[in-house]
């Protein structure tokens, strides 16, 4: 149940802010008002107010609104708003990337914010009073995750999260006139010395279309030497993004096993702008699994790398990438994890639980539509399961509302018929993705082992 809100529910809310003054509630499409005593919210009318709204907000007690939209190509970053009149004046147009947060100092002077550029996140600094950007101190903490940040009331220190490759998400705080970096938390890594851990490397190639595709390489620790075999995992979505935080328990690939760990960011993913993020969608749906057959002409122009060694992995739509990849790419690869992944975009849209089914549409297409349907059947890897010569796990969860377990039950099945080696997991008590802790574990020593069989071997 939401909680009523001057005649709308907080569930149809994605942001808040509040001066002593004034409360303006934003929805994604439409900015509102509410006063201390009005029994009645009031729309914020104005030339041009922007569409996309983010939920990254801030309120000054002068009636200006500092708000992240996604009415440019790169989100439209930074803009401010006066509620009274609701003119907007955008303040990071010659910033081209998506902003995530911001934080208004207390005495409403500064704005921090903070960009993802190419998944790393940056944070800026911008004067009130001028509109303009600052020189905002280095954090000196390397390629990382900064998540929610907030101001110390004396208006110096802002306190923020930071995730990496060496660091869990752990809470800092930056003194932003003398630039001195402390670090509060220092999470649970097991008894394992997280500084030695491998630091991810920015990484392009070239697709099909001469479109530049971006990804993050971690290579293994340095006693491993020679070429090293490859782990390639695909994120989920479609619209989501990789960014370089901590790899937790894939640390084992790379610090016992060897193996390099290449996750890249294909068309459709978030973070580089509107045009890329619909490159994939409906009939454009196989350009993604053309960007992994770029990657895969890539790595061999790594001489620390092993092109004769490659596993595709991915979970939900990156399961659908990699069962994709493995019936594309079967000569060019050693085998494949998928992990409640689609094998064909009918059965998915016929199983997926009813309030799922619009949404998913607007990305993959109306399978009720013939022609749409037609494609569906033209690229669904199940149909295309007796190029899969090369051994493929499969991961289901009985319970999974999302991608239901029959795609993986029935890749599996179909797969067997052509004597492919296939292991199959299917935990009774688990939906889209493992939650449970003695599940994860069951899960990962039988990826380790399906990757020294098939990969290492």
């Amino acid at each position: 149940m939401g909680v009523d809100c001057g005649g709308f529910t907080l569930n149809a809310v994605i942001g808040l802010a509040v001066s002593d003054s004034n409360v303006v509630i934003v929805t994604s499409r439409a900015l509102y008002s509410v006063r201390p005593g009005a029994s009645q919210r009031q729309p914020i009318h104005g030339p041009a107010i922007p569409q996309g709204l983010q939920p990254a907000i801030a309120l000054t007690a002068s009636g200006q609104l500092y708000v992240g939209t996604n009415a440019g190509e790169f989100g439209g970053g930074l803009t401010r708003i006066d509620v009274a009149t609701g003119i907007q004046t955008p303040l990071t147009a010659h910033l081209e990337w998506d902003v995530d947060d911001l934080a208004l100092s207390k005495d409403g002077r500064t704005i921090a914010f903070v960009t993802n550029e190419d998944g790393v996140s940056a944070l800026h600094l911008l004067d009130t009073a001028t509109g303009k950007e600052k020189p905002a101190p280095k954090l000196g903490l390397g390629n990382g995750v900064i998540g929610a940040i907030d101001w110390h009331p004396a208006g110096r220190e802002l306190a923020f999260t930071f995730a990496s490759a060496r660091t869990p998400s752990d809470v800092y705080s930056l003194d932003v006139t003398t630039g001195k970096v402390d670090r509060w938390t220092e999470s649970e890594t097991g008894g394992l010395d997280a500084a030695g851990f491998s630091e991810p490397e920015l990484v392009r190639w070239k697709s099909f279309d001469g479109r530049t595709i971006s990804g993050w390489l971690y290579k293994p620790a340095a006693r491993f030497t020679g070429p090293r075999p490859v782990i390639v995992s695909i994120h989920g979505g479609p619209e989501g993004q990789y960014q370089p935080g901590f790899l937790a328990r894939s640390n084992y690939y790379l610090s016992e096993l060897g193996v390099a760990l290449i996750y890249p960011n294909v068309r459709g993913s978030t973070g580089y702008g509107k045009t890329f993020l619909k490159l994939d969608n409906c009939v454009l749906r196989e350009d993604s699994v053309k960007d992994i057959g770029a990657l895969l002409d890539w790595v061999p122009t790594r001489p620390d790398l092993d092109a004769r060694r490659i596993m595709i992995t991915g979970g939900s739509y990156g399961g659908y990438m990699t069962l994709a990849a493995a019936t594309h790419f079967s000569d060019r690869i050693r085998c494949a994890v998928d992990i409640v992944g689609i094998s064909n975009f009918i059965t998915f849209m016929e199983r997926t639980e009813a309030y799922r089914r619009d949404l998913r549409r607007v990305e993959y297409g109306d399978e009720r539509d013939p022609k749409i349907r037609a494609f569906f059947e033209e690229i669904a890897p199940l149909h295309h399961a007796d190029k899969i010569t090369k051994p493929l796990f499969v991961v289901a969860g009985r319970n999974d509302p999302r991608v239901p377990y029959q795609e993986g039950e029935q890749m599996v099945a179909t797969v067997k018929k052509n004597g492919t080696p296939v292991w199959f997991l299917m935990a009774k008590d688990e939906g889209h993705g493992f939650s449970k802790k003695r599940n994860q574990d069951f899960q990962f020593y039988p990826t380790v082992a399906f990757v020294q069989e098939y990969l290492l071997k």
